[in-house]
This record gives structure tokens, sequence and C-alpha cells, in this order.
């Protein structure tokens, strides 16, 4: 045999072998495969959270600016009735039952210090106040970010979420770009929602990932299932909130669903103004 058919023949066998092996895949393949698609559905679990979580908080805003006043005035109305009552019976637990309600009104010595004339002298918002004297309530800002803020959301967060990271570094970079992406979001900024996509195409590229040891993917699938889990929990206290249960009810249209309380409300005002009225009418 030749030196050229030698190595012929020992090329020809390991040519062989490579491809006996070439469809096997190395021990660790399947389970990074594993760990690349918990992160990605883990990611897209975060995003859907915390979209839910943004529009919760809007929406609570909004809730609150627009019926907060009115369960303000149910509060005072239902005092009042109270009071009315123990004056006319002069039962003693007329008079506690009336003294505990106005007690859990009464404002907090020094609040309009503490709280820089966000409330005045009788704890009441502005909005209350406006209500209360018959003045112009001034309309809440509207926040509930476009279809083309979610999308710029979303897209912005699937790029740029913290798990990518695969050092301390740039975890931190993310979570700091993440920061100010949620705030845009909130604030229902597409414009600031571009900048930011803008900002981040222009930033330093994602090294290519290493393969990971067996340990540290088993790890790594470890911390997605327990991240997992704690991501749940709070999907569960969102949706199971007052304002996450009521949001769940009209998610296309949450400003119907606000008209449709503050009727009852209204409605509640006037069933109280009208037994307050009796109360205090004089007997014959």
């Amino acid at each position: 045999m030749t030196t050229s058919e030698g190595e012929q023949g020992s090329g020809g066998a390991g040519a062989e072998q490579a491809a006996a092996g070439g469809g096997a895949q190395r021990p660790e393949a399947r389970l990074e495969q594993a760990v690349r698609a918990a992160e990605q559905a883990l990611i897209e679990f975060e995003i859907a959270v915390d979209t839910f979580r943004i529009e919760v908080e809007n929406f609570s805003r909004l809730h609150e600016q627009r019926l907060g006043p009115v369960y303000a005035r149910l509060e005072e109305l239902d005092a009042r009735i109270l009071e009315a009552r123990a004056a006319r019976s002069g039962d003693p637990e007329d008079r506690r039952l009336a003294d505990d309600a106005r007690s859990r009104l009464q404002p907090i010595p020094g609040v309009e210090e503490l709280l820089n004339g966000w409330m005045d002298g009788n704890g009441l918002f502005p909005e209350a106040a406006a209500m209360l004297t018959d003045q112009p309530v001034r309309p809440p800002e509207r926040v509930r970010p476009s279809e083309e803020a979610r999308k710029l959301y979303r897209d912005l967060a699937r790029k740029a979420h913290p798990d990518l990271a695969q050092e301390e570094a740039e975890r931190h970079r993310r979570e700091e770009f993440i920061t100010r992406v949620n705030a845009a979001y909130a604030r229902g900024s597409e414009a600031e929602l571009r900048e930011l996509t803008e900002e981040w195409a222009a930033g330093p590229k994602l090294r290519e990932r290493a393969p990971s040891a067996g340990e540290e993917l088993y790890a790594r699938l470890e911390w997605l299932a327990q991240r997992k889990e704690l991501l749940t929990l709070v999907a569960k206290e969102l949706e199971e909130g007052a304002i996450g249960s009521m949001l769940r009810l009209a998610p296309d249209d949450p400003d119907r669903l606000l008209e449709e309380i503050a009727a009852q409300l209204r409605a509640q005002v006037a069933e109280r103004e009208a037994e307050l009225a009796a109360l205090e009418a004089p007997e014959n």
C-alpha cells in the first residue's frame, strides 16, 4: 500500500465514521435546545404579564381620577346619615357608629404639608373638592397605549430582555434600558418608544452565546422554572385584584366600563342624598 493509498484509505474511513456519526447530537444539544425554548417562552410570558400590569396601573389611575370623588362623596353621605340617625334616636350605639364613620374620614394632621398640596385641609383631592363645590373636575389624562405603542414595546422587550444577557454588566445595561422602555410605555409615548428602538439598534451587539456545560444548563432550567412560578403568582394577583378584575370585563373599552360604574355610583349618591334629606327634615 502506497502512502497516497494509505492516506486515501484513512480519509475514507474517517469520512465514513463522520457520516455515521453526523446525525448524532452532542449530549448537551437537546438540553441546550430546551433551555433556549424555555428562555423564549419565559420572555413572552414576562412581556404578557408586564403589559397587563401596565394596563392595570393605567386603569387604576383613570379609575381614581374619575370615580375617586364619587366614592368620597358616598363615604361623606354615609357618615352624615349615621350622624342624623344618632341625633334622632339618641341611642349610644348609633352615636358610636356615627363617630366611627366620621373618624375614618378625618384628615391626618399636617397632611397638606406632607403631601405638598396634593390634598386640602379636609383630606380631599382637588378632584373631590371641585365636585363638592360644583366646579369642573380636571379631566383625567388618557394613558392607554395605542396598538403601535404596544407593538414597539413588545419588540423592544423581546430584544433587550435582561435574561438574554450573559454577563453581569450586560444584564445591568439591559435592566436600565428596560426600565426606560416600561416608563415610556406607561406614558403611552410612541415617540419615546421609537427613539428607544433606534437607540437599541445603535447599541452594542449581543455576542454569540458559547455552549454551556450540562450542569449550567440544568441550573438555568431550574432558574427559569422558578421565575415562571413567580410570574404566575404575579399574574394571578393582577388578574384577581379589584382593578384587574374590572379591566378584564372590558379590556378593549375600559372607558365605557368606567362610565357604567360612574352611573351606578351616581345613582347611589342620589339615594343617599334623598335618605339624608329625609332624616334631616323636621319631624312633624
